[in-house]
């Protein structure tokens, strides 16, 4: 049996495992501790078995550093931020150490909680044959309490639209090209793909393209609350929204008229339901996930006014050892800001040659 992600030891039996995609894997960290290095080593044992290179760009303190040197020799390259950049995101400082450093075109970068499997790396490789960027879907698995809360929001957002995952694979040359992104916003993730846009690139985020997460902590769940709220700064429609969630259970109240709360959550429900079936995502969202989304939106609507207060009295939202205001750049401002810049070679392409075809699933 070939080996599963996020499990130690080789593969066993007379399966043999598939040759390495041409794909680097970009893994920006920072821990202060060692959390739980067993699973993360498994996993990164698989992926240096199914991908080109992997790439851990650490930002820990020097004797959590030095743990993961010792650990990690000869499994992956393990480097530590390049301290010539200057940005308070640490997450991005590691992508714009471990993007450039990379010796293959196509790289994935993922959060440390990610947890690809085969299919999933190789749809990414067919993806970017024709696009700049992809983004892939996230679901939690294990499915505790906390997960299964903000799996509404993931629903949601599919039903809108896309959820933003914990991980994004580009074209190398298309990264360097452009400048990389903005290390001092919030939402990284945004900022990325509205900046690969902004420069004429093409972005692909198929929704059946699902990719496994590993859920938090419940303690880190619920300090990462408002932080997620202060992100919708980045798109004023939906913080508009939003903070209009709590007005309006005031008001049904004051009417005495709680059958029209009744309604809301009901079609709140119907629509992270649309959500859960788009693209067979019943196959990953379990039944009864929908049924917490207006739990999840009222949560959501508190957190928007506290991020507001944030915003207006504190200059920003907590982030690491800082405070960060601007959750990312709107596309018109980095349409100006590329205005300037030629855009990269072979955005026009649209038959890029890849070594590895797979679909989409």
């Amino acid at each position: 049996m070939a080996l599963e992600p996020g499990t130690l030891g080789a593969p066993t039996g007379e399966a043999v495992a598939p040759a390495a995609l041409p794909l680097a894997y970009v893994l920006p960290i920072r821990r202060v501790d060692d959390g739980d290095p067993v699973e993360l080593t498994g996993y990164l044992r698989w992926l240096a078995t199914r991908v080109a290179e992997v790439i851990v760009v650490d930002g820990s303190p020097p004797p959590v550093f030095a743990r993961h040197a010792r650990r990690w020799a000869g499994l992956v390259r393990h480097l530590p931020p390049d301290p010539a950049l200057t940005g308070r995101n640490g997450k991005v400082l590691g992508v714009l150490t471990g993007v450039p450093a990379a010796r293959h075109e196509d790289v994935v970068i993922a959060d440390d909680d990610v947890r690809y499997d085969e299919a999933g790396l190789r749809a990414v490789v067919h993806l970017l044959r024709r696009a700049d960027l992809v983004q892939p879907q996230n679901h939690f698995a294990p499915l505790p309490w906390h997960a299964r809360w903000d799996t509404g929001r993931i629903l949601l957002n599919r039903a809108v639209g896309a959820d933003f995952p914990g991980t994004l694979a580009v074209r190398r040359s298309v990264f360097l090209a452009i400048g990389g992104y903005d290390p001092d916003v919030l939402f990284e993730n945004l900022e990325l793909i509205r900046t690969v846009r902004a420069h004429g690139g093409r972005v692909a985020a198929p929704a059946g393209l699902y990719v496994r997460r590993l859920p938090p902590t419940a303690g880190h769940f619920r300090s990462q609350r408002v932080r997620q709220a202060y992100d919708e700064f980045a798109r004023p429609a939906r913080m508009a929204v939003a903070l209009l969630v709590l007005p309006g259970m005031a008001a049904a109240l004051a009417a005495r008229r709680p059958g029209l709360l009744a309604v809301a959550a009901a079609a709140v429900v119907g629509v992270a339901e649309a959500g859960r079936r788009r693209a067979g995502g019943r196959s990953v969202f379990p039944p009864g996930t929908a049924a917490l989304a207006p739990l999840w939106l009222a949560e959501r609507g508190l957190c928007s006014w506290l991020a507001v207060g944030q915003r207006l009295f504190r200059g920003g939202v907590h982030y690491s050892d800082g405070r960060l205001r601007l959750a990312a750049h709107s596309t018109r401002a980095l349409r100006r800001r590329a205005a300037g810049r030629r855009p990269p070679a072979g955005y026009a392409r649209r038959d890029r040659v890849a070594a590895v075809a797979g679909d989409a699933r």
